[in-house]
């Protein structure tokens, strides 16, 4: 893989490729009755049990993510348009995941992936995702390196890492998109576009700049 001088593609998983919230307001509705409103960026409090309308305490809302992942992920479905786009970027350049979870979630990542049609390689991540980034392009030593992920603070970290990355801000999951902060305005990517089509023409075209 080292020095293999194609392009490369780092995209995240969540909200990108799979959708991963709508999925898990329906397990808290279903097993824990406890109810999911997502109002501006505030995750924290999004999640409050039904009845007394009292929020989630910290520790137990990141216990009940840890148990979406532990024993959910069969439930998450692929981003409209997002499979083939990965096909079609694939014939082009380097593909690789880089996902924030924890690193023993790996293969299962892995595995959820292949069984929803893409055999790929996952990096596993905690924290801002710039590191992981550089030591990505460290490995494959691309000729260009591009950048996909949902959420503004990582792709400050790209910019700050890995500055000559080429950074696109995509939320996949149209429930959540217009609550997330946008990096393109932030001016940490290079692009905000949040629909499949649209991004694969974009990444196409900075890929032909890049050949040219």
């Amino acid at each position: 893989m080292s020095g293999s001088k194609r392009p490369l593609v780092v995209t995240d998983c969540d909200e990108v490729l799979l959708h991963m919230l709508v999925h898990f307001r329906e397990w808290l509705d279903e097993a824990h009755e406890v109810d999911f409103h997502l109002e501006g960026h505030d995750f924290a409090n999004a999640m409050r049990r039904r009845g007394s309308g009292q929020p989630i305490p910290h520790d137990e809302m990141w216990a009940l993510l840890e148990g979406f992942f532990d024993t959910e992920m069969h439930r998450q479905t692929p981003i409209s348009g997002a499979i083939e786009a990965i096909h079609t970027l694939a014939e082009e350049a380097d593909v690789v995941v880089l996902t924030n979870i924890a690193d023993h979630r790996r293969e299962a990542r892995t595995r959820q992936l292949a069984d929803r049609g893409l055999d790929i390689r996952v990096f596993t991540n905690q924290g801002p995702k710039g590191p992981a980034l550089k030591a990505i392009l460290e490995e494959y030593s691309p000729s260009r390196a591009f950048f996909i992920d949902d959420l503004a603070q990582h792709h400050a970290s790209a910019a700050d890492m890995v500055p000559g990355i080429v950074r696109l801000h995509l939320v996949g999951e149209p429930t959540v998109a217009p609550h997330i902060p946008c990096a393109h305005e932030q001016g940490y990517a290079h692009a905000r576009i949040d629909q499949w089509d649209l991004a694969l023409s974009w990444l196409r075209e900075r890929l032909k700049e890049e050949n040219s």
